[in-house]
């Protein structure tokens, strides 16, 4: 008899585990398959955008999750992720696609035996809407999003992750049969604005290293991503800690993604560590851990972590929100605070083994809460399979005045259950571009995707002017570079959920300097297809020009999120000015980007200057995303000239590449117009 199974819903990926909501939703997982379930992960690739829009290749292991889940599935955003709001705070469902309302109903048709559904974050919650009677619906919250942005108030900064009101967090717990908080703070503010049952399910952290009391303190030590919270706390420590440092006081190494972010020379007596690929690599260098936190919601992984790791930690009582802290050492107010104890310690073996041994004592009392609570959730589950729920009880309305969105689009059901595969039954035959990534587990708890990267990546080669461009297909995902066929230029995405098969290999486009044809290139095949571009590809110029030219001709072709026509209307010293519409967002602010102006050849433009126009040119203007406004503007491209666009003959066509975009302009022909004069 086969492993019932509970399908997980995140935002972010479970792997590389370098932030700790990425952390949260691992150890979540791993304790539901401690509970003998079969967990399936699907991946609304939310953070992948996220990453794009700010210029990193995002940091997603597809092919070690397909080696730990029964299932994986990769769900696209088809419109920009708002960052800001000019109401007062985010709608409850702002952040949650109709795309993910889909893809719940599909699964739910599929996979009908399935336990239960446990969505990550309470801003995805309008999904469970689409969970079939009879599956148990969960929310992760995570964190507290109620007033999110007062935090940021005594930083005179704006928030650029989701905050919402309390009457936006109840409707959303509302939708929840259970939900999981991950601290006790937070799970006794939950049961004041819901009657949903809250469970406390803090992440087990089992020890790695045990504790040993420093023989001296030469290191100390921060980790972390480079969200808001993390920058905002450490930059605030790292100025108190360069103030009057000294060669006989410790360093402070700071190690993560948080070392891009940091945006600053260090002052003395600071290390930035970078990325760090092993964590042991990290902890086994310092003496202690430092988390000065001033802001943020949620449990400190960071804290939990280096209790793991066996390291004694200073930090702030918001820090140690959920630990139940007792020495003052846990309960600082301020960056100021966390420097003085730290240096207290350094002249003081005493108190320093008495740090030790309290560190030891609260990572032992907070993991046997968080093994508790782990079986007693299991314990909730496993009697929910003795006996499904009732959807039809009191307990759990159909009706909560919240919109819901049952009545979803029809979606194919699995044919050949088991297989690895699903079959398009729409009558429109097998499609071969991938829409979710899938991964079926052998039997014996094995994944086939394991073999996958190596063992069955194919590789398919054209030669170009100035190098090659090669098409990968295969499930690796977390890497910008290739050492044999050179960088990331694009990464196909895949048609809207339930329009036909799908696999969990992605096709993916490198290319390389070398010796070049000179004859014409081939076609390589991208016309039509929808692509996600490598913003290091982007940004980055170090390709030969030749070559960069010469794959921009190859993705001429490729499908555009937006399309417009322009009209000549001046030209300057060194270049030619457009009117035509674009999309409102990139009238206004600068933009990433880079722009060719496709023939032949191929030659790369810059685009100087866009500046808003007051009526829209009678011009044809079109978007495949409702979130991409026309907005009339005047564009100036340096390089282009009126030669450019008649050579060979006719009008020229402009390929327009943003980290998350791809635009294309075709220009109308015109007469010539006057030069404009010199200002």
């Amino acid at each position: 008899m086969s492993a019932p199974a509970i399908l997980v819903v995140a935002p972010m990926p479970a792997f590389p585990t370098s932030a700790g909501n990425r952390r949260r939703l691992l150890t979540t997982c791993t304790a539901l398959q401690r509970g003998g379930f079969a967990v399936d992960l699907a991946y609304y690739a939310h953070e992948d955008q996220i990453y794009r829009r700010f210029g990193q290749h995002p940091p997603t292991d597809e092919a070690e999750a397909a080696g730990l889940f029964r299932h994986t599935f990769r769900i696209e955003p088809r419109a920009t992720i708002p960052l800001t709001t000019r109401a007062r705070c985010f709608a409850i469902d702002d952040w949650c696609p109709e795309a993910l309302d889909d893809f719940v109903a599909w699964y739910g048709q599929a996979y009908p035996e399935t336990r239960a559904i446990l969505m990550n974050y309470v801003f995805l919650s309008r999904a469970l809407g689409a969970v079939p009677p009879g599956m148990l619906r969960l929310v992760d919250t995570h964190d507290r999003f109620a007033d999110r942005q007062r935090q940021y108030r005594p930083f005179r900064a704006e928030p650029n992750f989701f905050y919402t009101d309390r009457a936006g967090e109840a409707a959303g717990l509302a939708r929840a049969d259970i939900a999981l908080a991950i601290q006790s703070e937070e799970a006794a503010y939950f049961r004041t604005i819901t009657d949903r049952r809250v469970h406390l399910l803090p992440p087990r952290f089992p020890a790695h290293r045990p504790f040993a009391t420093p023989a001296r303190l030469a290191r100390i030590g921060f980790i972390g991503h480079g969200n808001d919270p993390n920058l905002f706390s450490i930059r605030r420590f790292a100025a108190a800690w360069s103030e009057g440092w000294t060669p006989d006081r410790p360093e402070l190494v700071i190690a993560g993604e948080i070392g891009a972010s940091f945006g600053q020379t260090p002052g003395p007596g600071i290390r930035l560590a970078g990325y760090v690929a092993r964590l042991e690599d990290f902890y086994d260098t310092v003496d202690l851990v430092v988390a000065p936190m001033l802001m943020g919601s949620g449990l400190k992984m960071k804290v939990a972590e280096a209790l793991s790791f066996g390291k004694p930690v200073v930090g702030t009582g918001l820090g140690f929100e959920g630990f139940a802290p007792v020495v003052p050492e846990h309960r600082a107010r301020t960056a100021e605070e966390v420097r003085a104890a730290v240096l207290a310690l350094v002249t003081d073996a005493d108190a320093l083994a008495r740090l030790t041994r309290a560190c030891a004592d609260l990572l032992a009392g907070y993991n046997a809460i968080a093994d508790a609570a782990e079986a007693d959730l299991l314990a909730m589950l496993a009697q929910d399979s003795l006996g499904r729920l009732d959807r039809s009880d009191s307990a759990f309305p159909e009706d909560d005045g919240i919109p819901s969105s049952r009545g979803h689009r029809g979606f194919p059901l699995l044919e050949g259950e088991g297989q690895g595969e699903v079959r398009d039954l729409s009558g429109d035959g097998p499609h071969l571009t991938p829409t979710l990534s899938f991964q079926e587990r052998e039997p014996g708890g094995a994944s086939s995707a394991g073999r996958l990267p190596d063992a069955q990546a194919t590789w398919e080669t054209v030669t170009l002017a100035g190098g090659t461009l090669t098409r990968g297909t295969s499930l690796r995902s977390n890497l910008t570079d290739d050492p044999e066929r050179g960088r990331l230029v694009a990464t196909e995405r895949g048609p809207p959920p339930g329009a036909g098969r799908y696999s969990p290999l992605r096709r993916r486009w490198f290319a390389k300097p070398g010796p070049g044809s000179t004859e014409a290139a081939p076609d390589a095949g991208l016309a039509g297809l929808d692509l996600a571009l490598a913003p290091e590809w982007v940004r980055d110029p170090r390709l030969p020009t030749a070559l960069r030219a010469e794959i921009a001709t190859q993705l001429a072709g490729i499908a555009a999120d937006w399309e417009a026509e322009a009209r000549l209307v001046g030209l300057t010293g060194s270049g030619a000015i457009l009117a035509l519409s674009l999309p409102r967002h990139l009238v206004t602010g600068t933009h990433p980007n880079v722009a060719f102006l496709i023939g032949a050849p191929t030659r790369a433009l810059v685009l100087e200057r866009v500046l808003p126009l007051n009526a829209a040119p009678a011009l044809a203007y079109a978007a495949r995303r409702p979130d991409l406004p026309r907005a009339p503007a005047a564009v100036t491209f340096v390089g282009l000239t009126c030669a450019g666009l008649t050579e060979p003959a006719g009008p020229g066509t402009i390929l327009v590449l943003h980290d998350d975009l791809v635009g294309r302009i075709r220009i109308v022909a015109e007469a010539p117009v006057p030069q404009e004069s010199p200002p």
